[in-house]
């Protein structure tokens, strides 16, 4: 008799799997009963998290891209209007740099906290450079005390020669930009940026066009 239920067992069993192979369940198997019912949600609460990082990390970098991309552009476009040496009525050289970039950042860029500089400097080779000292100690360092060579007149050392300003006729001109760009979640804070923000920066340098003593050609 218990042979008997074995033999007839594996008949059943053997055809419920032809049954799974075809999509549905032989009623007469001896497979444990059960529902499948609610097995996608619960997959879907497992998955749900990771396709939720992954999208806004795909967002948060799209936005970095752009933003940087944008700030690239107006840069560029900022620079071939101060060569030219043009004044645009009711505003300096400088004010309208910064108005630019700031249309052209399609107010992603919160303006006040964006730090723009334009600098001046002798020659491109100049650009980056900090005014020239004697390193008494040879630690490598300008220490307060030390001899050097105050470039821009202002009776103090400075890590950059540059100067703050448009630039005359001929001069070497350098527009940056630097932007603490806030991130849309601090989940990407362990990994990217500082203090949940991500700094975006942008630069270049180029030489005004020559101009008379009346102001752009």
């Amino acid at each position: 008799m218990v042979m008997s239920f074995f033999v007839m067992c594996g008949a059943s069993s053997a055809r419920a799997l032809g049954a799974v192979f075809r999509g549905r369940r032989f009623p007469g198997s001896c497979t444990a009963p059960g529902d499948d019912a609610g097995s996608a949600a619960v997959e879907f609460a497992f998955a749900a998290p990771i396709l939720f990082l992954i999208a806004v990390a795909a967002i948060e970098f799209g936005m970095v891209m752009l933003v940087t991309t944008l700030a690239e552009s107006a840069l560029r476009d900022a620079a071939r209007f101060g060569v030219t040496g043009l004044e645009v009525a009711g505003q300096t050289r400088l004010e309208r740099v910064v108005d630019m970039i700031s249309e052209r950042t399609f107010g992603l860029v919160n303006m006040e906290d964006a730090d723009i500089q334009v600098l001046v400097y002798p020659g491109f080779e100049d650009v980056g450079l900090g005014e020239s000292f004697v390193d008494g100690n040879g630690n490598g360092v300008f220490d307060a005390g030390e001899t050097f060579t105050d470039d821009n007149g202002n009776g103090v050392w400075d890590a950059d020669v540059g100067v703050a300003g448009a630039g005359g006729s001929g001069e070497v001109v350098v527009y940056r930009f630097r932007y603490a760009w806030p991130l849309l979640t601090p989940l990407g804070a362990g990994v990217i940026g500082t203090d949940g923000h991500l700094t975006i920066e942008a630069g270049l340098a180029v030489r005004n066009e020559p101009w008379g003593e009346g102001g752009a050609p």
